[in-house]
């Protein structure tokens, strides 16, 4: 796995997951809920706050025609038209110094999606650390070219995108500049179905493209993201905000600042239960050796007498003789005079050796 790094911390095999709060567009249109949104992100254990770059006219045509017009089976129908989508949910750009101000006082990470080269440069301007392709862009090949020329990590999301997507958007980012790349699977389905999550893409991810792996997820609850921890899983990104009844395209499928907190919780607890390649007892196990079986003896014997199956038996706890040596100690004689329940052991069973 390629070496990741933001802001002097890595990220990959053997580190915590990287956990990211996605603003989008649950400010509502309001500066000061963004800002509250960082430190509850910051608060719930967030490690980075992303925002979303772009302004309707850079995204999209101010057009009612059919191609614009969002269908009847999606969740921002109301909407009607991209453009008014798009006008309603963006983060206004003269908002991002402050926000990145604000973000680097309280010792949280920000980033965006740029959505065209304008945005790039926008984000250059504020010395972003590093860059996340949100899942619609990754077949714009002219965007992929400018990120990749900045030099910095970059995220790519693949929520809409065949596997030769995903290989021309790794091709093109590699041989523009980019040598940080993490790639995050992702379903843009709002909110995704279990069953088309495919969890399992993300340790694909990392071996087919030799980078970090982790989830964009959409789905309700916190299920998918513990659950991509175990599958190596080293970025998770979820939607972010303050309350669930706020007037925000996307609240429907964010989180809250107590579930989020609850998801980070969550995480850290897969990593330490997950842990490393581990055939030792545990300290906390080893209290509980007694409940292994070992060689006692069940009847009183005086020297000399030779040890027969009436004399020993395979019991509870674990003290004495390893019960592998059964076999070994029928026939032989004991070396001393024992008692009912004393340990069958190698100084009391004449010449028997250690295997």
């Amino acid at each position: 796995m390629s070496k990741f790094i933001i802001n002097r911390r890595d990220i990959g095999a053997n580190e915590p997951c990287y956990i990211i709060a996605e603003m989008s567009a649950n400010h509502g249109g309001n500066l000061d809920k963004a800002i509250e949104i960082l430190h509850a992100a910051k608060a719930a254990g967030a490690d980075a706050i992303k925002l979303q770059t772009y302004r309707a006219e850079t995204i999209t045509l101010n057009s009612t025609k059919p191609d614009f017009c969002l269908p009847s089976d999606n969740p921002w129908q109301e909407h009607v038209s991209l453009y008014s989508l798009y006008e309603k949910a963006y983060t206004p750009w003269q908002w991002h110094e402050t926000l990145f101000a604000e973000a680097k006082k309280i010792g949280l990470d920000i980033f965006s999606s740029p959505f065209d080269a304008s945005a790039v440069d926008l984000l250059e301007s504020l010395d972003a650390p590093v860059y996340k392709i949100a899942s619609p862009e990754i077949t714009d090949i002219p965007l992929l070219k400018k990120v990749a020329s900045t030099g910095k990590p970059i995220i790519l999301s693949t929520g809409i995108a065949e596997l030769s997507d995903i290989e021309l958007a790794v091709d093109t980012l590699r041989q523009n500049g980019c040598e940080q790349l993490a790639i995050l699977k992702c379903t843009t389905a709002y909110p995704t179905p279990f069953s088309e999550c495919n969890l399992a893409t993300i340790a694909d991810i990392a071996t087919r493209f030799n980078c970090v792996s982790g989830l964009s997820d959409h789905t309700l609850g916190l299920v998918s993201p513990i659950a991509s921890i175990a599958l190596g899983g080293k970025i998770i990104e979820k939607h972010f905000i303050l309350d669930k009844s706020d007037d925000s395209v996307d609240a429907f499928f964010s989180l809250d600042e107590k579930e989020f907190k609850q998801l980070v919780d969550a995480v850290r607890d897969a990593e330490q239960a997950i842990g490393t390649v581990n055939y030792t007892i545990t300290q906390s196990a080893q209290k509980n050796i007694l409940a292994r079986r070992s060689l006692y003896f069940c009847r009183d014997l005086n020297a000399g007498a030779v040890i027969t199956e009436k004399d020993i038996q395979s019991v509870r706890p674990g003290f004495g003789l390893h019960t592998q040596y059964y076999d070994d100690v029928l026939g032989k004689t004991v070396a001393r005079d024992v008692s009912h329940g004393d340990r069958v052991t190698f100084d009391v069973v004449t010449g028997l050796t250690e295997k």
